[in-house]
């Protein structure tokens, strides 16, 4: 399997602050990648002569133009010979945002003047360019002000699903947010946390599902909120090998997975045995993402529960395919003879006295008669 990765880390800014961390940050991104993830990172921004070993660096107090940028991202994603089975992205510089009629997210090249027009590398090329790259799996990880941006699928979705892709988007801040370097490290506040996530403690694979659980967990202390989507299979980052383990033979446990005319439900043990329906799930968690309704419909024994409970609401509740869905609460009715009244028991507290059960679930059902009324009438109109 091919892995190429392209880390960026631009220092030097003609107009914009000069930073510290990014060509740091980017070479750190490159050597664990090369270590321990099998990448090629033969292309790095900007690029150095280390005349010591002969070896390629990131350099310090070089500049990177726009076309620089472009050229390199599209011999990553679209090269001109057979794409690579993986292509990862890695930029750390000034990112910024441009709302004039249309919010637009930049990342900042080094000859960036805002006040020219010239705002550096457009996240809606990017996103456009991924919709049409051949590589299967893609990764994109961005530590820069604004750059959740490149996670706006409103006007360019790169899902493609049907093509069967996989595909991690990392940011290390939210679209209105800014990203920080940390005073008391050589790293920025993100990259710091995703060095870490990146090695591998144990002989198993480092994963964007894995990276994402570890992101989560260390985010309190940020100043800003990194964010994420994931689609399809997991993609395998880093790892560190023992051969012998590589070598012992593992045996698992015979388990008939066909459950017959009932759902997988939303489970661990389920949603393992839950296979098929990856580009679906995918399809439902980011019409979730951009709306606030969804209907699944289908002929009966199709398997409209399975997808929505062990495929929409387990990838929910770990919380590694969209942005703090596993802090959501999630309840599932089903409609009965009475649905009103059964909608407003699933919004009624467990272990209350019979009063105030009663108390909420009149306040849920007046509630939800006064919404069927509005809703009535909307279709009346």
């Amino acid at each position: 399997m091919s892995r190429d990765a392209l880390v960026v880390g631009i220092n030097m800014y003609d107009r914009l602050r000069c930073l510290n961390a990014p060509a740091a940050d980017a070479e750190a991104v490159a050597q664990i990648l090369q270590q321990y993830g099998d990448f090629q990172v033969t292309r790095r921004l900007p690029a150095v002569k280390d005349k010591a070993n002969y070896t390629i660096r990131v350099g310090q107090e070089n500049k990177v133009s726009l076309t620089k940028l472009e050229e390199e991202i599209v011999q990553l994603f679209k090269p001109d010979g057979k794409p690579p089975d993986t292509a990862l992205l890695y930029f750390s510089g000034h990112g910024l945002r441009k709302n004039v009629g249309i919010q637009e997210g930049f990342l900042a090249t080094s000859e960036v003047n805002p006040d020219a027009g010239n705002w550096g590398l457009s996240l809606q090329w990017l996103r456009r360019l991924l919709q049409e790259s051949e590589v299967r799996q893609q990764i994109v990880i961005l530590d820069c002000c604004h750059s959740g941006e490149v996670l706006n699928f409103a006007e360019a979705d790169p899902g493609d699903r049907g093509k069967g892709r996989d595909r991690c988007f990392i940011a290390a801040s939210r679209s209105f947010e800014v990203a920080y370097e940390d005073i008391n490290s050589k790293h920025s506040v993100f990259t710091a946390a995703l060095l870490a996530g990146l090695e591998p403690k144990q002989d198993r694979w480092v994963s964007n599902y894995t990276l994402v659980d570890f992101l989560n967990q260390a985010h309190h202390p940020f100043p800003q909120r990194p964010i994420f989507a994931n689609s399809g299979e997991a993609i395998n980052l880093t790892r560190k090998w023992d051969t012998s383990i590589i070598n012992s033979t593992v045996v698992k446990s015979a388990i008939c997975p066909y459950k017959g005319l009932s759902y997988f439900d939303c489970i661990e043990e389920d949603a393992k045995l839950f296979y098929g329906r990856t580009a679906l799930t995918d399809e439902l968690l980011e019409k979730v993402r951009s709306g606030n309704f969804l209907a699944v419909l289908g002929a009966s024994g199709s398997g409209k529960s399975s997808v929505v409970r062990a495929g929409l609401l387990y990838q929910l509740k770990l919380g590694r395919r969209l942005s703090n869905s596993d802090t959501w609460l999630l309840k599932v009715f089903r409609p009965g003879v009475n649905p009103l009244q059964s909608l407003a028991l699933a919004f009624v507290e467990l272990g209350l006295s019979d009063v105030e059960r009663a108390s909420q679930l009149a306040t849920a059902e007046d509630l939800i008669k006064k919404g069927a009324v509005g809703l009535e009438q909307l279709i009346t109109w």
